[in-house]
C-alpha cells in the first residue's frame, strides 16, 4: 500500500464535501507530475487531504477505490475514485511539517504549487504516531 498527498481549496471542495458525499472522483489535476502521480494510485491505497488557500494543512485522509482512468474532460489528466476515511484532528499544518525539519526533500516542502504527490513512508509513520486514533 502507498500513500499520497492530495491538495484541494477548501473554497472549492472542503473535506466536509467529501465526508458527507462518501465518495468522489478526484479530478482537475493537470500538473504532468501531479498527474503521474495519480496514474500510479491503485485500489487499496490512501491519500492525505491537504487544505490549500491560505489553511496549509493534512486535514484528513482518504481511501483510493480505483484504478486511475483518463479523465474525460481532460486527455492529458487522469482521474481516481476516493473514500472518505477519517478526519486528521488537529490538522497537521505546512509549518509543523516545516519545522520538524524532517521532509526537505520532499516535494509538499519543495515544491509548493504541486497539487498531488507521493507521501513519503517516514512521513506516514511520523503521521501515524502523532494520530494513532485516525485509522491511518
Amino acid at each position: 500500500m502507498n500513500w499520497f498527498l492530495a491538495k484541494t481549496d477548501p473554497g472549492t471542495y472542503p473535506l466536509s464535501a467529501l465526508e458527507r458525499e462518501k465518495r468522489t472522483v478526484w479530478d482537475g489535476v493537470t500538473n504532468p507530475q501531479a498527474v503521474k502521480a495519480i496514474r500510479s494510485m491503485k485500489p487499496g491505497d490512501k491519500v492525505f487531504i491537504y487544505h490549500s488557500g491560505g489553511e496549509s494543512a493534512i486535514v484528513g485522509w482518504a481511501r483510493i477505490l480505483s484504478d486511475s482512468r483518463p479523465d474525460p474532460k481532460n486527455a492529458k489528466s487522469a482521474v481516481v475514485d476516493l473514500e472518505f476515511g477519517g478526519r486528521i484532528d488537529p490538522p497537521r499544518t505546512l509549518g509543523e511539517i516545516k519545522d520538524s525539519d524532517l521532509f526537505a526533500s520532499w516535494a509538499l516542502v519543495r515544491q509548493g504549487r504541486l497539487s498531488t504527490m507521493a507521501a513519503p513512508p517516514d512521513f506516514v509513520d511520523w503521521m501515524r504516531k502523532r494520530y494513532p486514533k485516525a485509522g491511518l
